[in-house]
């Protein structure tokens, strides 16, 4: 039985990745929560990941760090989970979008922090960050029109690159981000997850307030 170490759910972004894809794809493991910038958090984290950071993947006493290296690992060692699309043009695309997504997009991170639970329209956001916004939905529209027959995911079934995209499908949420057409119905699907929805109602279900990740607010 893997175990995967985790931040905040409402805040890690980064923990949500391989815990829906995992949890998506059925691959069993027990879940340990750490609270992000907490002593426990640096303490355990440095027993287990020279990174220093999570989401982490213990299989046994074995550790992979790295929300796309511990996909990887689970696609790998669980095939019959189908975490790549089988087609090898579909996977290699799947692949760049999950690799672009996990090293780019700086200023929409930066801009619009996951926050599960708040419900925060209205901001003035840069225009850098409205940028990554507008090219992140152009990526679903064409990747979809190319790739999603046979399903509501960007490559038709669930795969690692929605994993990869559902914490910005929450920040889309979160922020009221403008959506239709098929941008909209990929949201939809996302949230409609069952694992995402899991995802959320613990999300909700925190009373943890970490200020370093609300910028627009000073309390829950």
């Amino acid at each position: 039985m893997y175990t995967l170490i985790i931040g905040n759910k409402n805040y890690s972004s980064w923990s949500m990745r391989p815990w829906i894809a995992l949890r998506a794809a059925g691959v069993a493991f027990t879940e340990q929560k750490v609270g992000l910038f907490t002593e426990a958090f640096s303490t355990r984290l440095a027993a287990v990941s020279p990174a220093g950071l999570v989401p982490v993947l213990l299989d046994g006493d074995f550790a992979v760090w790295d929300s796309l290296a511990i996909c990887e690992y689970a696609a790998e060692h669980h095939p019959q989970a189908a975490l790549w699309p089988k087609d090898a043009k579909a996977r290699a695309r799947a692949r760049s979008l999950a690799a672009q997504i996990h090293s780019g997009f700086g200023a929409l991170r930066q801009a619009m922090p996951m926050n599960v639970e708040a419900d925060l329209p209205g901001i003035d956001f840069p225009e850098a960050a409205l940028a990554d916004v507008a090219r992140v939905q152009a990526i679903w529209r064409e990747t979809r029109a190319q790739f999603g027959q046979g399903g509501p995911f960007l490559f038709g079934g669930f795969s690692i690159a929605d994993a990869f995209f559902a914490p910005v499908v929450s920040r889309f949420k979160t922020y009221n981000i403008a959506a239709e057409g098929p941008v909209r119905d990929y949201m939809d699907a996302v949230l409609a997850l069952p694992a995402m929805q899991e995802w959320t109602q613990d999300a909700l279900a925190e009373a943890t307030f970490v200020e370093a990740d609300e910028p627009y607010r000073k309390q829950r």
